[in-house]
């Protein structure tokens, strides 16, 4: 009697344990799932975003294709303002060098070089 009720009690156990498996198997197979619905999920939000960035790298791409042209389109502009730019300092140099040229030689405005003066028996110099 005591190896039936031994076996009853290990048949018993085997089935209890059989049962804890089954359910944290389904409990697992309903995980997984999840985790398979929420990758599915990801690729195509990762898909979308590939294409997102793609049309944004191709219009980045127009945008920067459309600002090179228009630079090189200014960029005579900018290259005859500099030449102007150039003639006006030019015009203003000259102007400055013709003003200097003009002046008398006693004006007392402008430094000059220390000077020397000779007299009928001696020599007087004139430091400035």
């Amino acid at each position: 009697m005591f190896m039936k009720l031994s076996v009853a009690s290990v048949s018993g156990a085997v089935v209890y344990l059989i049962y804890n498996v089954n359910q944290t198997l389904r409990k697992g197979m309903g995980t997984l799932e999840e985790t398979n619905k929420t990758l599915e999920e990801v690729r195509n939000a990762v898909h979308g975003l590939t294409q997102e960035s793609k049309q944004l790298i191709h219009s980045a791409n127009q945008v920067t294709a459309d600002v090179k042209g228009k630079m090189e389109n200014v960029d005579p502009l900018l290259e005859s303002a500099q030449d102007v730019g150039e003639m006006i300092h030019n015009v203003t140099n000259s102007m400055k060098e013709a003003s200097l040229d003009g002046r008398p030689k006693n004006d007392l405005s402008t430094p000059t070089a220390p000077s020397t003066q000779t007299e009928a028996e001696g020599i007087q110099i004139k430091i400035k």
